[in-house]
Parts: structure tokens; C-alpha cells; sequence
């Protein structure tokens, strides 16, 4: 049957039908007229050597909506650059490419460090940050589009549905979410499966009703790197540049956005992309790091909010956390027995116990320096340091792609 269920502050909106991509596409054409769409597309140049990518760009080319594209390519020389803008250029949508590793985006950072603008190192969260610079900068597109470039299963019917709840006027949202299943043979999603959910619980029985915590807790996925919103956000929001980006995206938006012009979308069947891998010893790498990183900017949103931490709390966050990861565990063992999925209820416990080593390593850090790493600054701070940024950014990415 139809999966219609509401979670309990944002809308969800549903993939009831799979036949109706081109009407959907139609009326996207009619309402970007007037609401122009950018595409942001955070990319390594690796990636363009995977067949993922490939995919991706010849479903795009397809799109009649896209006002324009922009691709922040990162890890990549001048070779590398030029290969880029050749690989792209099937796009029959409006292109540009922001070299990140660029001497002339180079200075731009600069610029901002002597300003006492931290942007944080390379990353997704400062190639999405600098994308979103450029599309105001332009100043004719009203919705930012964003998702990544690894996508197995990609297709034209993601971006879609993906746009439609924020391009489209009628329905009034200012930011949406996407969400899909991650299962082949098996469950992926561990770190939302078996961190995410059981701390943010953990944390409701222990601070009790926090509309904060609600709010994340009616995500069907938190961490999805595919979101929509309008333009104006872009100047507001502020962002981490490492693994809590999606995190902080969110917290951000709950600061920012009334609940009701939030939501949540069903973008696919399924989703396949590249799988991380736990590095339970290494907590700069693999989920683990994530972990950490996602852990620390939990923390520091809820400090935001009030809520007081000390060492005992966050022994008491452990145990609870523990306890629920492990219950979560026997029911995802149970889904994946009625399914005929493969699990490993090993391994899913070796996942856990990882998770409360970054719990702790986090919460020791998070004691140490609370404010931590400072988030990137939104747009609206930068402008008002250096009020011809933005002009200096167009003018250095419109150079670049000469």
C-alpha cells in the first residue's frame, strides 16, 4: 500500500506515483519562468572518472527547467580544470565552474582569512558555500538545487521531485529535504540507521520535549546530501565545512524557516552511492570522523538551545544511547528477516560501539572548547566585511572559464 504517513512538524510528500515525471517537469518549466532554478553540484575531479558521474550528466541533459548549473570542482589542477570544462560542456544549460583549487579563488579565500572570515578547508561545505556566492552574485536565480556527484541510481525523476516542492509557488516551502531507501542485498545507512535515530531519541528521554529534537527526529533521513531552497537562504544560513554539513544545514533552517514552509520528499526507489568505510580506529576518517564531526555540531546547536552539558550528562547521554542503538538493532535484524535480507548483527554491533567512541571523543572536545570550530559565515556577514565580494567572486569564476 501507499506509504502516507506524516511525521509530526514538517510535511512529508510522498512518491505515491511513478508515472508522472513529465507532468512534473511541464509545470516546472511553466513556474521557473518566473522562479529560476540553479543547480549546485559539489564535485572532485576524480568523480569524473566514474561512471556515476557520467550518468548524471547525460540525465541532466535532459532538463528543459535548470536555469543554470554550477560545479564546484575540487582536487584538480590546470589540466584537470580544462578536462572538466570539456567534460561538462554536453550540458546545454547555462555552465560555470568554480576551480577550487584555482590561484584566483585562492586570493578570494585570503581575502577573507585577513578579513577574519574563516571558510574552513576544503570540503563539500565550502564548495557548496562558494557555489551558492556565485549563484547570488548573479542575481537571476531564486531556488538553489544541490546534490552530489556519486549517485549510482541517478536519474532525471531525483532532480525532479527534488525542485518541485520549492519551485513551485503554489505549495509555499522554502526548503526541502529529500529522502529514499538505501537497501540492496542489505540495509546500508549506518550512521543514520544506527547513530542518528538512537541519539536523537536518547537525547528525547533524557531533555524531555524539545522542539528542536522533535524537528529533527520528523527527518525520514537527516543526513541526505540532496536539498532545495530558495535563494534568499543562502544568505542567512551558516554552515559547517566538514562531516556535519547535513546536520548543520538543518539546524540552520529550523532557525530560519517557519515549520510549515519545511519539507521532506520522496525522491526514489532506491539510492546507491559510494559506501564509507567505519575505520572504528581512526577517527579522522570513515564514519567514525563523521561521527565525531556530526556528534560536535549536535552539541553545539543543542547548547544553542539551552541545554546544559557536563561530563555526567554525557555519561548518562552514552548509556541511553547504547541501550537504544542496541534495541534499533534487534528490529532492523527483524525487518531485514521478513525482507530475506542479508545482516549481520556482528557487525552492526561493532557500527554501535564505534559510534559511542565518537560519542565520546566529541563530547570530551565539545567540553574542552564548546564553540569549537567556527561555522562558515553566511553570505550577508560577508558582504557587509567586503561589499564588492560578490562581484570580485563572478568576476574571478567568469575569468576562469574564459
Amino acid at each position: 500500500m501507499g506509504d502516507f504517513h506524516q511525521t509530526e512538524l514538517i510535511s512529508t510528500l510522498h512518491r505515491l506515483r511513478k508515472d508522472n515525471v513529465d507532468k512534473l517537469e511541464e509545470d516546472l518549466i511553466e513556474h521557473t519562468e518566473h522562479r529560476p532554478i540553479a543547480l549546485v553540484l559539489p564535485c572532485l575531479y576524480s568523480e569524473l572518472k566514474r561512471e556515476a558521474l557520467t550518468n548524471i550528466v547525460q540525465e541532466i541533459k535532459k532538463v528543459g527547467y535548470l536555469h543554470e548549473i554550477v560545479v564546484t570542482l575540487g582536487r584538480a589542477n590546470a589540466y584537470e580544470f580544462k578536462h572538466a570544462k570539456e567534460f561538462f560542456s554536453v550540458l546545454p544549460q547555462r555552465l560555470k565552474i568554480i576551480w577550487d583549487d584555482g590561484e584566483r579563488i585562492a586570493s578570494l579565500f585570503k581575502l577573507l582569512e585577513e578579513n577574519g572570515l574563516e571558510t574552513g578547508g576544503p570540503g563539500k561545505g565550502r564548495a557548496a558555500w562558494i557555489a551558492y556566492g556565485y549563484v547570488l552574485s548573479e542575481e537571476t536565480s531564486e531556488v538553489i538545487v544541490l546534490h552530489d556527484c556519486d549517485i549510482v541510481t541517478y536519474s532525471r525523476e531525483l532532480l525532479t521531485r527534488l525542485c518541485y516542492p520549492v519551485a513551485n509557488p503554489n505549495l509555499e516551502y522554502e526548503f526541502c529535504k529529500g529522502y529514499y531507501s538505501r537497501v540492496t542485498d542489505r540495509m546500508y545507512g549506518r550512521v543514520m540507521r544506527l547513530f542518528i535515530t538512537p541519539i536523537i531519541r536518547a537525547l528525547k528521554k533524557i531533555v524531555g520535549y524539545l522542539p528542536f529534537l522533535v524537528y529533527f527526529d520528523s527527518f525520514r533521513y537527516p543526513l541526505a546530501g540532496e536539498f532545495s531552497m530558495k535563494a534568499d537562504l543562502a544568505r542567512v544560513n551558516r554552515i559547517p565545512s566538514d562531516w556535519g554539513l547535513e546536520v548543520g544545514v538543518l539546524a540552520e533552517v529550523f532557525r530560519n524557516v517557519a515549520p510549515r514552509r519545511i519539507c521532506q520528499v520522496d525522491l526514489c526507489d532506491n539510492y546507491e552511492h559510494k559506501h564509507q568505510d567505519l575505520s572504528a580506529d581512526n577517527p579522522e576518517g570513515g564514519l567514525l570522523k563523521m561521527c565525531v564531526d556530526i556528534s560536535k555540531v549536535l552539541f553545539r546547536m543543542l547548547a544553542a538551545e539551552g541545554i546544559v552539558f557536563s561530563e555526567g550528562f554525557f555519561n548518562t547521554l552514552i548509556a541511553t544511547y547504547l541501550r537504544t542503538a542496541q534495541d534499533t538493532i534487534k528490529v532492523y535484524n527483524d525487518d531485514a528477516a521478513i525482507n530475506s535480507l542479508f545482516f549481520d548483527r556482528h557487525e552492526e554491533s561493532l557500527a554501535v560501539e564505534t559510534f559511542v567512541k565518537g560519542i565520546r571523543i566529541a563530547s570530551k572536545s565539545f567540553l574542552e572548547d564548546p564553540l569549537g570550530a567556527p561555522l562558515i559565515p553566511n553570505w550577508n556577514r560577508v558582504t557587509s566585511a567586503i561589499p564588492d565580494f560578490l562581484d570580485q567572486l563572478k568576476q574571478v569564476v567568469d575569468e576562469d572559464n574564459a
